[in-house]
């Protein structure tokens, strides 16, 4: 007699669940660079070093609160700004430090101006006696730019400013590149001694009442 046939035997164990299936693999939006992390650091390569902060920072806290990878990068942004930051501050530094050793800023006599120095004051006064040492580079309102011998010993007063200043205008047109007679700059000076000595005692000073120049006016043709 034959046997009733026997249940069908599964051919394998039921397969597991999806949800085992994913146990172990990495969630993909996980392994993602955090987009904030990538674009703190290409800011920070150029010196953009507010933008790079707040971007490093934001990323971080996306990181930490998303399991996000990029906090290399947001710290390498950070890393990248102090650097900068740190160039900069040298070379600020070291700036302020040439120009302390220029002398730039400082309030000087008007005598006491070296030639070749460019300086602040109000050429308008009746009374100019000190002047602040400018950078030639800054705007300024003038600049020493000879100084020269004249024998004025025994000389009136109008005869000493006579002959300053055509010391001063021979000189001027050496230095400018225009006679004195056509420039639209003005021209002072300022005696030292009456006495003419071998380094000169006539300083020659040019400027511009009510307007500030730009760079040396040496060969500017002005």
């Amino acid at each position: 007699m034959d046997q009733p046939p026997s249940p069908i035997q599964p051919a394998r164990q039921p397969l597991p669940s999806a949800e085992s299936w994913l146990e172990g693999v990495p969630d993909p939006v996980q392994q993602r660079q955090d987009g904030y992390a990538i674009a703190a650091f290409a800011v920070s390569l150029p010196g953009l070093v507010p933008i790079a902060v707040v971007l490093a920072g934001v990323a971080l806290r996306r990181i930490k609160r998303l399991g996000r990878r990029g906090k290399r990068l947001a710290y390498g942004a950070l890393l990248v700004s102090l650097c900068w930051v740190l160039a900069i501050g040298t070379a600020v530094t070291l700036n302020l430090v040439a120009e302390h050793r220029r002398g730039i800023g400082r309030t000087v006599s008007i005598s006491q101006v070296d030639v070749g120095r460019c300086f602040d004051a109000d050429l308008e006064s009746q009374a100019l006696r000190l002047v602040r040492i400018a950078d030639c580079a800054q705007p300024h309102t003038g600049e020493a730019y000879a100084k020269v011998q004249a024998a004025l010993v025994g000389l009136t007063a109008a005869q000493t400013g006579a002959t300053a200043t055509q010391q001063c205008a021979d000189a001027f047109v050496d230095f400018v590149g225009k006679p004195y007679e056509r420039s639209e700059l003005d021209m002072y000076y300022v005696v030292l001694e009456d006495r003419a000595v071998a380094d000169g005692n006539v300083l020659c000073l040019l400027g511009m009442p009510g307007m500030h120049l730009s760079g040396t006016m040496r060969g500017s043709q002005r």
